[in-house]
């Protein structure tokens, strides 16, 4: 008689749906706590419902990212619960540069397989800053994907929808020459850079739990640091800011431009900012030049806001950190950001 096959599972091929369950009830609970009134429908329906109200000529703002390479670092140290707030953060910057407020978020862990304890302590992070803006977690995927992702892989990607007023869009086109450039301090390297800074330093536990005089803690510690938001201390700034660039893929070269109208530049005084000792490490560890330091990390700078010079004191005062570092100028060339001070020859960057 022929042999009789064993009967196949779903989590014999490595997906517990089970496990997943369980996982998502915990999910549900910790995205309950982020709920604001317009919340008709939260995790668990097949869509979630917000009620959009309150504005007038309202434009809706959205952006999308990943934690990316940053999430090895948390694996090797088994620490899920900081990027989270990475991720958060991350996207409410991005809209918040053109002034619009976060309403909701949506996330997606990609995994092997869901155990339940590791997906709570991602989402906590999630909550975490949620809480802090006001924003709702309504919903999002866990999907667990034992053919894509192996051993303790996963990722985690960020979606957010905020809204702003139609008059009240920050665009840049105010920007004039001689405005003011203002930049707000990170903690570190936020969510970008990764892959290089892996390379330098490693990615096992041996390596990142080194204790670093320099830094006063360990090199995991310090990689793990969650990215800044500014969106609670900036919001009631806006009405004296022309423009922002969110530091992140591309450094400070990268992302100041996306800011400024045709034909300015900006000029940056790199002695007016304190570069964080991780940078200074990474560098000299890694052996990078100075050119390719400012155009793969924030260095220091994690927000920049552009102002008209009367509005300096101001928004120095009330933004704890804020330094004058530059000034808008005429493009010439191909340089938009111009670096003094940082070892450059003018003109370079």
């Amino acid at each position: 008689m022929p042999k009789t096959s064993a009967k196949q599972t779903y989590a014999g091929a490595g997906v517990d749906i089970t496990l997943a369950a369980q996982a998502k009830r915990h999910v549900a609970r910790l995205a309950q706590s982020t709920t604001r009134p317009e919340v008709l429908s939260g995790v668990g329906p097949f869509g979630a419902l917000f009620e959009f109200k309150g504005y007038r000529k309202p434009v809706i703002v959205s952006s999308v990212d990943s934690v990316g390479t940053k999430t090895r670092i948390a694996i090797a140290l088994g620490k899920y619960d900081t990027v989270g707030i990475d991720i958060v953060n991350h996207c409410i910057n991005d809209i918040f540069t053109c002034g619009a407020e976060p309403l909701f978020f949506l996330d997606y862990i990609g995994i092997r397989v869901a155990a339940p304890e590791r997906v709570s302590a991602i989402v906590s992070g999630l909550t975490a800053a949620c809480k802090e803006a006001g924003c709702v977690l309504i919903g999002g995927e866990t999907a667990q994907l034992p053919g894509v992702y192996h051993g303790d892989d996963y990722d985690l990607v960020g979606f957010v929808i905020g809204v702003v007023a139609k008059d009240k869009i920050i665009t840049g086109r105010e920007i004039n020459t001689g405005d003011a450039v203002i930049g707000l301090p990170s903690n570190g390297l936020h969510t970008n850079g990764y892959s290089l800074a892996r390379r330098v330093f490693g990615e096992t536990a041996a390596k990142l739990n080194r204790h670093s005089h320099e830094l006063g803690k360990t090199i995991g510690e310090a990689l793990l640091e969650p990215h800044t938001s500014y969106y609670r201390q900036l919001k009631p700034l806006l009405p004296s800011i022309r423009g922002m660039a969110h530091i992140t893929g591309g450094g400070i070269v990268g992302n100041i431009p996306r800011s400024l109208p045709d034909g300015m530049a900006v000029r940056l005084d790199s002695t007016q900012w304190t570069v964080p000792p991780i940078f200074r490490l990474l560098q000299r560890k890694g052996n990078i030049e100075t050119k390719e330091m400012y155009q793969t990390f924030n260095m220091g700078i994690g927000m920049v806001l552009i102002c008209a010079p009367e509005k300096t004191g101001l928004i120095i005062k009330r933004v704890p950190g804020a330094k004058l570092v530059g000034e808008v100028v005429k493009q010439k060339g191909d340089a938009r950001v111009i670096i003094d001070g940082a070892g450059y020859r003018r003109d370079k960057i």
